[in-house]
């Protein structure tokens, strides 16, 4: 690292001092402070461990341009560093995820900045898309460097719109830089599903959230089974965490707790449910049941996952497992073992029969105990 203070002797350094040379340097921070004979207070960068500042007038500002973004308004390179400035800080302060509100309404360049400059020596900060916007805008903020994306999940609920979803995630060249992120709901969602379909709703939506996509997310309520709206037609939440502080009873009765602890345990223990790129729609013959497979990288861990999207009435029906995936013939006895409840049942083959019952069972997470010796082998 070059010595600024050898390399700038003036009180200020200026952009013409480097003379075509490139000293590495760490912003440190921003101040504003009065400069020149005129005392105009002008911003002023700082270097970490050094005492001399650069002044942020137009030609170090132009300067700067090649190496950050771009110099549409005068101040722009002050308030780009101030913000990494403040990101650094917080780093420091032992935060590792940023959730960034409508990272589409700033300059993208500005994004692929600031997170690859973070990533330079903090690869392990997560920064999290929230833009709920055009699809090609959210894969172009994903491209530029977050981590995570929000997604359409929340507006996804029926079999079709979710498979037609999964299958774009899963199949297109957006799985190779666009990392979701399955909230069920935020705090400006409640979507009307969950509003309407009481306690049976958030546990279809649950499992589905928390085993379609590697990660998920929950906003504050939903393991009681929150559903008040602000109004009809309205996603807001009625009496918002947005503008007051909520005090929440954790143990009121109807809550999911038990089955958001089952859940995330089942997350932890099967690599199959840690990533998407395995994932194969199982055909049902009810609209209403969803069934999907997947596995490990390597083809192990066949975990299947049934749900019931209908959360006020049973429903029933036949499933067409994929045998072939994990190595299993036409008449193939096998055992697929419900992880929530711990319960086994005795399958054959690829056709098998499913009843769930909102209120009782809304949903099957099977673990498929193929017999060692097996061929499982998965063709992706």
């Amino acid at each position: 690292m070059a010595n600024i203070n050898d390399a700038f002797p003036s009180k200020y350094l200026k952009a013409s001092d480097l003379k075509g040379g490139q000293p590495v340097v760490v912003v440190d921070h921003v101040a504003f402070e009065p400069v020149g004979r005129n005392r105009e207070m002008k911003g002023v960068v700082y270097f970490r461990g050094k005492d001399k500042g650069l002044v942020l007038n137009r030609t170090n500002a132009n300067k700067l341009t090649q190496l950050a973004g771009t110099s549409e308004t005068d101040d722009w390179a002050g308030l780009w560093l101030e913000v990494r400035r403040v990101v650094e800080f917080w780093i420091d302060h032992g935060v590792r995820i940023f959730r960034v509100d409508n990272p589409h309404t700033k300059p993208f360049r500005f994004w692929h900045w600031l997170i690859a400059g973070i990533h330079e020596t903090r690869p392990d900060v997560i920064f999290l898309a929230e833009a709920f916007t055009r699809p090609k805008v959210q894969q172009s903020l994903a491209k530029f460097g977050f981590s995570q994306s929000y997604t359409y999940f929340t507006w996804r609920n029926t079999k079709a719109e979710l498979e037609e979803y999964l299958t774009e995630l899963t199949t297109t060249e957006a799985y190779e830089y666009l990392r979701p992120n399955f909230f069920a709901n935020t705090p400006d969602i409640l979507h009307a599903y969950l509003q309407e379909g009481g306690r049976p709703a958030f546990e279809a939506r649950l499992v589905l959230a928390a085993t379609l996509s590697p990660t998920y997310g929950i906003y504050s309520g939903f393991e009681l089974c929150e559903n008040r709206s602000a109004g009809p037609k309205s996603e807001e939440y009625l009496d918002s965490e947005k503008y007051q502080i909520r005090q929440w009873d954790w143990d009121r009765p109807g809550n999911i707790k038990a089955l958001v602890r089952s859940v995330n345990r089942i997350r932890r223990e099967h690599p199959a449910l840690q990533w998407n790129g395995s994932l194969r729609f199982c055909v049902t013959d009810n609209p209403e049941i969803i069934a999907y497979l997947k596995t490990a990288r390597d083809g192990s861990d066949p975990v299947l996952v049934i749900v019931n999207l209908d959360p006020h009435h049973m429903q029933h029906g036949h499933v067409e497992v994929p045998i072939d995936r994990v190595g299993l013939g036409p008449g193939d006895a096998y055992a697929a073992h419900d992880l929530v409840t711990d319960t086994p049942f005795a399958w054959t083959g690829a056709r098998n029969y499913v009843r769930l019952d909102p209120g009782i069972r809304q949903a099957h997470i099977l673990r498929l105990d193929v017999a060692p010796g097996s061929n499982r082998g998965v063709r992706l």
